[in-house]
């Protein structure tokens, strides 16, 4: 039987400049991510609908939250099939698009991880691991856009 998990997180909107919404232009597309008992996470709205471009905005967050899921399942199925990852870094790439009425979505993700692995790893093994992430992956199995994978591996001598 499934079990139900529950998640939270604070999120506080910081951008009253002492008018609150009084018109469009009053206000900042700012907020934090105050989630008990960890760091802040400063952010704003994207840069596209007047947000600060320096800050980490939602769009931002989720294409970093399916990366980083696909990362820990990577490595757990990597470790159970003996595969040894010295690094992991990702530079994912999600592509969205604004219609006429100004309503956006994400089209598509590509997941690009480098991943370091020693000489004589079974890199089609590897590869194929990727494939299988989307059965477990909390996040990828919660998106409703297409993802897919572009793993590169360089070879630790």
């Amino acid at each position: 039987m499934p079990r139900e998990h529950d998640y939270t997180a604070r999120v506080v909107w910081t951008g009253n400049r002492g008018e609150g919404t009084a018109h469009y232009k009053s206000y900042d597309r700012t907020w934090n991510v105050e989630t008990p008992d960890k760091p802040v996470i400063h952010c704003s709205n994207d840069p596209l609908l007047g947000g600060d471009p320096t800050l980490h905005n939602p769009e931002d967050m989720l294409i970093a939250a399916l990366s980083a899921c696909h990362m820990l399942w990577f490595l757990h199925l990597a470790s159970d099939a003996g595969i040894i990852v010295h690094a992991y870094q990702d530079d994912p790439l999600a592509v969205g698009e604004t219609d006429t009425t100004g309503a956006s979505r994400f089209l598509r993700a590509t997941l690009r991880p480098s991943i370091t692995v020693p000489a004589g790893t079974d890199l089609k093994r590897a590869n194929a691991l990727h494939g299988e992430i989307h059965k477990t992956c909390f996040i990828a199995r919660s998106v409703n856009f297409p993802v897919t994978y572009e793993p590169r591996y360089r070879i630790q001598g």
